[in-house]
């Protein structure tokens, strides 16, 4: 019986890290384990055994594998954060929700990912942007966004304004802008001086002139009065 114990004990390493091995990182790897699974939310762990998190996972669009990290649907979620919950993640991956700069940060560090951002307006009319490379470095540069191999779906190319830009939030890197653009953003993005796209600002609805630059917004497709209905921004590997 002491013998078994020892063995056992011996071969607990290895164990753990088969079990490890057989963790989906991404969406992806969900699909390729099992492609009639449907879209929805699932299990994902880019960061090791813990802390696991859920995500949406798209099956569908564009050949499907897609881990969503962002999306407004219908305005119940708050987005109007700090910078802890913007790392953390926050909002349900059921509806709206933000996945967290710390997991979007291992993910992307660890495979070679692309972008697809689909977006829809209040009249039913449908638009999307592509990314052939996309990433973010650590915290401690202020998880900056690489992006790049823009491939247009109807919306336009408004991300691209935000490459190599830190992720601000208003408490944290705002307070050292200058100019009165800064003081009108009321949500949290890779934000360069203005912006040309602002997904996680204010849920409005639609075409409203009264205020610029706080809504949920796509300058490129819809400009800067109109508050985009639903947006999702997801990735996945690279083939």
């Amino acid at each position: 019986m002491k013998l078994v114990s020892v063995v056992l004990l011996l071969l607990a390493p290895l164990l753990v890290s088969c079990q490890q091995l057989d963790l989906p990182l991404d969406c992806s790897d969900i699909y390729n384990n099992d492609n009639s699974r449907p879209s929805g939310v699932y299990t994902i762990y880019p960061i090791g055994p813990t802390p696991s998190v859920q995500v949406y996972c798209d099956m569908d669009s564009e050949g499907g594998r897609w881990t969503v990290f962002q999306r407004r649907m219908d305005g119940t979620v708050n987005f109007y954060r700090g910078w802890d919950q913007y790392k953390t993640g926050f909002g349900s991956p059921a509806g709206e929700y933000w996945l967290g700069l710390q997991s979007l940060f291992y993910l992307t560090n660890t495979k070679k990912y692309e972008l697809l951002v689909d977006m829809e307006d209040f009249e039913g009319n449908k638009a999307s942007a592509r990314y052939s490379s996309f990433s973010i470095d650590p915290e401690s540069y202020g998880y900056p966004l690489h992006v790049s191999g823009f491939t247009d779906g109807g919306a336009g190319d408004s991300l691209s304004y935000h490459n190599r830009q830190r992720f601000s939030t208003f408490d944290k890197d705002l307070d050292s802008w200058e100019g009165n653009c800064a003081k009108l953003f009321v949500g949290a993005f890779w934000y360069n001086n203005c912006h040309a796209t602002n997904p996680n600002g204010v849920y409005r609805w639609g075409d409203d002139n009264t205020l610029y630059y706080i809504g949920v917004e796509w300058f490129t497709w819809k400009g800067r009065n109109y508050s985009l209905k639903t947006i999702s921004m997801k990735i996945r590997p690279m083939q």
